[in-house]
């Protein structure tokens, strides 16, 4: 499966952004997706994911009730709203597919596919 993330910008602290990731092939209803990030010197971290159906999602501490993920199925596309953007949420946003799992997975090694990412940057 082929990823291709979208919607990364400048914006100030305080506002929003949408990240939409589009997948390829006719599996993606089977996958758990997954969104991370990795600011520079840092290493990638977990951001949300989210089951196959969307009932089910898991978020990093720091993005809870700021961040929402969802899934389209039928559009074979899963977002991240961001909202009330932090400098801190600066980083280089990937969204990843997990193949095997049934849960959201937190760990990077459970991803087995992952799109080029998109960059966010949160002036103060």
């Amino acid at each position: 499966v082929q990823l291709q993330a979208s919607g990364g910008g400048l914006v100030q602290a305080g506002g929003s952004l949408r990240l939409s990731c589009a997948a390829s092939g006719r599996t993606f209803s089977r996958y758990v997706m997954g969104w991370f990030r990795q600011a520079p010197g840092k290493e990638r971290e977990f951001v949300a994911a989210i089951s196959w159906r969307g009932g089910t999602t898991l978020y990093a501490d720091s993005v809870k009730g700021r961040f929402t993920i969802s899934r389209d199925n039928a559009k074979n596309t899963v977002y991240l709203q961001m909202n009330s953007l932090k400098p801190e949420d600066t980083a280089n946003y990937f969204c990843a597919a997990d193949p095997r799992n049934i849960a959201p997975m937190r760990t990077t090694r459970e991803y087995d596919y992952w799109g080029q990412g998109t960059l966010v940057t949160v002036s103060s």
